[in-house]
C-alpha cells in the first residue's frame, strides 16, 4: 500500500487526481491540499506519505521551491501544465513528470515507477549485496543544459569540485552541478560505490591494487583513501 498526498492549486486538477487515486488499487490518499504553503505545513507537521503528486505553478510557494525546502521528501510525481520545468524537476530527483492534461494510463505508469524504485536506506559496506539494487546502473545527471544518461558501472570514481562533481569513466569526464553528498545519496543503492575520502566516491569494481592507502584503478587512475575512511573501507573489502 502506497500512501499519497496531492498539492495543487487548481480544484479541477485536484478532483481529477483524487479520482485517479480512487481507481488505483494499493494507493491511499491521505491529503489533498490547495497550495504550496499548506502542503509544506502538512509535511513538516510529520504527516509522512510515500508519494507526493505536486503541481509547480502555485501562488506564494511553487512546487519546486517546496521540494527544495524538504529535508527528506517522499517520492514525487510532478503534475503541471508546463513542460519547461522538466530539467529543474529531475535535478531534484523527482520520479516522474506528467504534463496536464494526462490520462489515467499515464498516471498509472507514474505510480508503477514509484512502486519499482528503491526505497531509501543506509549505504551498505563495499561489496555487500544490497536488497534494493536496481537491475541496471543507469542514472540521469544534468550536464550543462542536458540530462545525460550515465551507466555508473562504467564510472571509476567521482570527485568533488566545490559546487560541482567530476564523474570519471575510462573514456570520458562529466562535470555535473551537484554536491558529492547529494550524488552519494542517489548512488546508495549501488553497493560498489563507497565514500573513501571527503572529496571522492570510488567504484570498487575498478580497483586493480591498493598501495600506501591509494586505490589504483584501471586506465592509470588513482584515488586516495582518507584516514577517517580507511577502517570501514578495508573492512568492506574483506567481505568481497
Amino acid at each position: 500500500m502506497l500512501t499519497c498526498a496531492i498539492i495543487d492549486d487548481d480544484e479541477i486538477n485536484r478532483l481529477t487526481l483524487e479520482h485517479y487515486v480512487s481507481l488505483t488499487p494499493g494507493l491511499e490518499l491521505k491529503a489533498s491540499l490547495a497550495d504550496g504553503i499548506a502542503g509544506l505545513a502538512y509535511l513538516r507537521e510529520g504527516h509522512a506519505v510515500d508519494l507526493l503528486f505536486l503541481d509547480i505553478e502555485m501562488p506564494h510557494l511553487n512546487g519546486l521551491e517546496l521540494l527544495r525546502l524538504l529535508q527528506d521528501p517522499p517520492a514525487v510525481v510532478i503534475t503541471t501544465a508546463r513542460n519547461d520545468f522538466a530539467v529543474d524537476a529531475f535535478e531534484l530527483q523527482v520520479t516522474d513528470y506528467l504534463v496536464k492534461p494526462f490520462e489515467y494510463g499515464r498516471f498509472s505508469q507514474a505510480v508503477e515507477r514509484v512502486r519499482q524504485q528503491p526505497r531509501p536506506s543506509a549505504a551498505p559496506a563495499a561489496g555487500a549485496p544490497h536488497p534494493d539494487a536496481p537491475a541496471n546502473a543507469d542514472v540521469f545527471v544534468k550536464v550543462n543544459s542536458r540530462m545525460v544518461r550515465i551507466n555508473f558501472d562504467d564510472v571509476l570514481y567521482v570527485e568533488a569540485l566545490s559546487d560541482y562533481v567530476n564523474i570519471v569513466t575510462a573514456q570520458q569526464k562529466y562535470i555535473v552541478y551537484t554536491t558529492l553528498k547529494a550524488l552519494e545519496a542517489r548512488l546508495a543503492v549501488f553497493p560498489n560505490f563507497v565514500r573513501v575520502h571527503r572529496s571522492y566516491l570510488l567504484n570498487t569494481q575498478h580497483i586493480e591494487s591498493i598501495e600506501d592507502n591509494t586505490a589504483n584503478l584501471k586506465g592509470g587512475y588513482y584515488v586516495p583513501i582518507g584516514k577517517s575512511y580507511q577502517e570501514s573501507f578495508f573492512k568492506g573489502l574483506s567481505k568481497m
